[in-house]
């Protein structure tokens, strides 16, 4: 008997018993849809994580100012608490003009950024909900922030603290309603004062997720971007910055740029200083969250994949109950000069048989599962080809595995006991 007719015959065994056969193939639908869904999900995420991350810039690299460790902090940087830092300890912006002269063809620019607290624009009926956020003109490529019309914040109007601003095309279709935003006046209410700037450019606005595209078009919160100076003016802070960003040239070594930037602050904050200057590149950052992402999904994965050995043994189980049904059958069959070998291989490609349209049921299901769960939250599908054709190939080889005690208890049935087996 030649693998076609094996597989014929296989066949035409489950569909004499559908249920029986679809009871079986439960425990590989199972586990293969799981697994399928889990990665689906967890590539999905990754990938839209790590988009996420590259839009603020794979060559941004973030300085930040830390208490020093020690041994009466626990061991834990910072004491394990939210640090207040005084603005005389703070990293003034001669140390940052400094850096920049210092280390020209790694360094190509800084993002400085301040908060201003949130408030509300409004005109009558009309309204905005806004953050507002002090930047340099270096923000924007720091950030990625797509002007649609007019200008983004210039370093006179950092230097000269204007009260000018560049707001979202969501600000400007709910205050305007179709008017040009440009030079208009601002109004913007906060909790203890009525602010006023001059518009002088519109950004598109980028949704932040799940929360922003739960919240109704008139509510959604976006930036407004002031210069950095007059934001501190407002928050009533100080002059200096606890923490900022580089943008590392792309031509520069980032991991070399750190080393560069840690040893360039350490003149400033030595050993005998109560605070560090920490450096971290965005690449760095998107390997450690892409590791940490996979090492999840990999366990997951492995928790959802022990429903397949309880599939297989399914499997085993009714190929066991298969063997002891057809017993005489067996018998007539090496009766009539059929070798153990060919008895093996029916029953092991039965096995196979079972186990792969089982696989292929489940690879549908968890690509469905996994698409729509990756819908639900916001994130788009991505199936990997590589782990379905891995997932069916392993649904083969559980339906060998399991399949060969039964198989190889098949062929080494005496065809003299077999034919006279009630």
């Amino acid at each position: 008997m030649n693998l076609l007719e094996n597989i014929r015959l296989a066949i035409s065994g489950l569909r004499t018993s559908k249920m029986r056969a679809l009871l079986t193939m439960l425990g590989i639908i199972i586990g293969i849809g799981s697994v399928i869904a889990i990665v689906t999900l967890g590539d999905s995420m990754t990938g839209s994580i790590s988009d996420s991350m590259s839009s603020l810039g794979v060559n941004n690299i973030m300085i930040n100012l830390q208490e020093r460790e020690s041994s009466d902090q626990r061991g834990v940087m910072g004491g394990g608490e939210n640090l207040e830092i005084d603005d005389d300890d703070q990293i003034t912006q001669e140390m940052i003009d400094g850096i920049l002269e210092a280390y020209p063809d790694e360094i190509a620019d800084v993002s400085l950024s301040a908060s201003a607290g949130s408030g509300k624009a409004q005109d009558g009926r009309l309204y905005a909900n806004l953050t507002i956020t002090g930047v340099n003109p270096g923000y924007q490529d720091a950030n990625n922030v797509e002007l649609l019309d007019g200008r983004f914040l210039l370093d006179r109007d950092v230097q000269g603290s204007k009260n000018v601003a560049v707001v979202s095309d969501k600000l400007a279709n709910n205050l305007f309603e179709g008017q040009d935003p440009l030079e208009q006046e601002l109004k913007v209410y906060t909790a203890d004062q009525i602010l006023t700037y001059t518009i002088v450019g519109v950004y598109k606005y980028e949704s932040g997720g799940l929360m922003g595209a739960m919240s109704a078009e008139e509510d959604i919160r976006t930036n407004l971007y002031i210069p950095v100076s007059t934001a501190k003016k407002i928050a009533g802070g100080g002059d200096n910055y606890q923490g900022f960003t580089l943008i590392s040239t792309g031509a520069a070594d980032t991991q070399k740029t750190v080393e560069l930037i840690e040893t360039y602050f350490e003149k400033y904050y030595g050993e005998g200083s109560k605070y560090i200057v920490t450096a971290n590149s965005m690449e760095s950052m998107m390997e450690t969250m892409t590791s940490m992402l996979s090492t999840v999904q990999i366990a997951v994965s492995a928790i959802a994949a022990i429903s397949l050995l309880v599939g297989g043994i399914g499997v085993m189980n009714i190929m066991l109950v298969s063997v002891t049904e057809r017993t005489r059958e067996i018998g007539t069959r090496k009766a009539l000069g059929a070798r153990s070998s060919a008895i093996r291989i029916q029953f092991v490609v039965e096995s196979m048989i079972i186990c792969l349209i089982g696989g292929v049921i489940g690879v549908i299901l968890g690509v469905i599962m996994g698409s729509v769960g990756s819908s639900l939250l916001g994130f788009p599908a991505s199936a990997s080809p590589a782990v379905i054709l891995i997932a069916v190939l392993f649904s083969m080889v559980i339906g060998v595995f399991f399949g060969y005690y039964p198989a190889g208890k098949a062929a080494k049935l005496d065809p003299i006991e077999a034919l006279r087996y009630e």
